[in-house]
């Protein structure tokens, strides 16, 4: 039998690559911790940016304006701030509430926050103020100043009266007395003109009985 031309030649005929099987790119442990590393970076940034955007804007005084001023533009300048809750947002001013023209109740500071009970209209500020000794039974808990009530009389031998609507606290203290139905607070309303006129029989009937207030929606 003839020896072919490779053989003739020498060289060996070629041998058959072994085939090796690859495993998948994605089954790489390396791989799979990268894409993990990216999502975790991806949801941290998105939850820094959703924090970011998580304030409220409000008023903040840009210098000192004391009790009675009336406020003007130049005094209130506006800041972003991220509250704890709602219900501390709610004690401030939002910047977009309209506070000029409007007459401080009390000081505030400049960079202060401006409060919800620290302004209000002229004509309200010009009330006529009157102090009541009210049960801590008779009032909501959490009356503030800046809400504003209807106040009722509960005579002992007669039927409960209204006395005014929609009068405003001024100012309101902490309790008195001993825990129970001894302990009042003092509550300072603001009472309007047409209140104003007929306030002896109002304070006479209001003698015989006990105070009762009733707050309006805030």
């Amino acid at each position: 039998m003839a020896d072919s031309p490779m053989l003739r030649s020498g060289f060996a005929a070629p041998s058959t690559p072994t085939l090796r099987t690859r495993r998948a790119r994605w089954k790489d442990g390396r791989l799979l911790l990268g894409v993990l590393l990216v999502a975790i970076a991806a949801l941290a940034g998105a939850k820094i940016l959703s924090a970011a955007d998580d304030t409220t804007a409000v008023w903040a005084a840009k210098r000192d304006m004391p009790i009675g001023v009336t406020i003007t533009g130049d005094d209130l300048t506006t800041v972003n701030v991220r509250f704890t809750s709602d219900d501390a947002a709610r004690q401030y001013v939002a910047a977009d509430a309209d506070l000029k023209g409007m007459v401080t109740t009390r000081a505030i500071s400049k960079g202060e926050f401006v409060p919800r009970q620290a302004a209000t209209t002229k004509s309200d500020n010009e009330r006529t103020e009157l102090p009541l000794s009210v049960a801590t039974g008779r009032l909501p808990s959490d009356t503030a100043v800046g809400d504003h009530v209807d106040v009722w009389v509960i005579p002992k031998d007669r039927p409960a009266a209204k006395l005014w609507a929609e009068v405003r606290v001024v100012q309101i203290d902490t309790v008195k007395g001993v825990a129970g139905s001894s302990a009042r607070r003092q509550v300072l309303v603001g009472l309007g003109a047409e209140y104003v006129r007929g306030l002896p029989a109002t304070l006479a009937l209001m003698s015989a009985g006990e105070p009762v207030l009733i707050r309006r929606g805030r």
